[in-house]
């Protein structure tokens, strides 16, 4: 089976509430209790009030729960967000529409600790992707009585339910870019290419204990085994964040919806690569599972006949064991590894940047240090909750000053450190 997806961009230059919800010359009209109504659609929903936050503007989102990309299927099998918001079929195929440059931001009630902050404007603007979407904020309150792990999903859902009522505004529309992915079944895709080393991506994906969910086709991954998927089926949503890990690098829906890797890998198909496509893993608490887990992915890259696998982490810390784990068993069959990760390396940069290492993990790419510390400078407009500023991971008790100020390390900020590479940070060599 040959997928091939056809992704239209319907560029969005500005969003404004409006009495009728619309796409009109690339401004996005936003029906604002109309949407609050959509948003609301679960007995557990307390109330949603609905925000705009610009690029440029003097406001702070904290706390950020997960942010989303409006998108709709127009041609193929299943539906945006399989599982959750369409039936579980196989999507990545056909054509679907996005509001490139919209996005919807969730916040209300903290969840976790490990939420996050966007800024529009001023230093923090500078290190997360985020500050230049044009984002409708919606502030979930969940009924009294809730446990965490209910109020993750009612906050969750409400997000997912308002991206595809605004998704759907681009199903009729022209689009402004098309852009085209294909992947063909494994020996084809062999052939198609044979001259090129065989590439493939190991796409690791946050799985460990409560809040640290992460969702397939509406199962959380701590469930499944290692897996192969086929690279365009990120594009309609099969990969959906439900965690609550550090903000600086946990991969909110959008950025799976958009994974960096995967769009690099696809531009250098057919000239120096051949994509062969991805396996998914989870990643685990208990040695056993490391173990078990580590040990298929590497039977299914060797299986795939691939040279080379690039490898991404998403958090920190525990995590580092299943990366150090998949680069050892993959390297021991003579395929080639760069890994993706970030550091906490200390404020000063002088700690233990990983809490394992390989000597085998000889390609490393760093998406930057979430321990460097940062002060973020009031804001005129604060969607959400600024005491919880003291609380996140990041954050100190005295991180929120009195004059709305923040001192805290850039892990607060959402995808200050993306090790998809979604971010801002970078070296330079002098």
């Amino acid at each position: 089976m040959v997928l091939r997806l056809e992704v239209g961009n319907i560029f969005i230059k500005d969003v404004q509430f409006g009495e009728q919800a619309k796409v009109v010359d690339g401004i996005l009209y936003v029906n604002k209790d109309e949407l609050a109504v959509v948003a609301a659609d679960d007995e557990r929903v307390a109330s949603v009030e609905v925000y705009l936050a610009k690029p440029g503007e003097e406001t702070r989102i904290i706390p950020v729960k997960d942010v989303l990309e409006p998108r709709v299927k127009v041609e193929g099998d299943g539906g945006i967000l399989p599982g959750f918001i369409s039936d579980v079929e196989q999507v990545g195929s056909g054509r679907t529409h996005v509001l490139k440059g919209a996005a919807v931001v969730t916040t209300g009630r903290i969840v976790g600790f490990q939420e996050g902050i966007i800024d529009m404007s001023g230093p923090g603007a500078e290190y997360t992707p985020f500050s230049k979407t044009l984002n409708i904020v919606l502030k979930v309150e969940p009924i009294e009585g809730l446990n965490q792990w209910q109020h993750e999903a009612v906050v969750r859902m409400a997000g997912f339910r308002a991206g595809t009522y605004l998704g759907k505004l681009g199903k009729e529309l022209v689009p402004d870019e098309v852009k085209v992915y294909e992947t063909k079944p494994l020996i084809e895709q062999a052939a198609q290419y044979p001259d090129l080393p065989k590439v493939a991506y190991v796409y690791m994906l946050q799985s460990q204990g409560l809040l640290h969910d992460t969702y397939f086709y509406g199962v959380d991954v701590k469930k499944i085994v290692p897996t192969f998927m086929y690279p365009t089926e990120v594009f309609d949503g099969a990969i959906a964040s439900g965690n609550c890990v550090s903000a600086c690098d946990k991969n909110p829906s959008y950025v799976h919806m958009n994974s960096p890797v995967i769009e690099e890998l696809y531009a250098r198909h057919g000239k120096d690569i051949n994509f062969m496509g991805c396996v998914i893993t989870n990643e685990n608490v208990t040695l056993a599972d490391k173990e078990r887990s580590s040990s298929m992915t590497a039977k299914l890259i060797e299986f795939m006949g691939v040279d080379a696998v690039i490898i991404s982490e998403e958090g920190f810390g525990n995590p580092d064991a299943d990366l150090v784990m998949n680069c050892n068993k993959i390297s021991k069959k003579g395929i080639k590894t760069i890994l993706i990760t970030d550091e906490y390396a200390g404020q000063d940069g002088g700690s233990q940047s990983l809490a394992d290492s390989t000597p085998a993990g000889d390609a490393v790419i760093t998406a930057g240090n979430a321990n460097q510390l940062i002060t973020l400078p009031p804001m005129s407009n604060v969607i959400g909750y600024p005491e919880v500023a003291d609380m996140i991971a990041g954050g100190t008790d005295g991180s929120l000053a009195p004059d709305g100020s923040i001192t805290a390390e850039i892990q607060v900020i959402t995808g200050a450190t993306n090790e998809l590479g979604f971010g801002y940070l970078s070296a330079r060599t002098y």
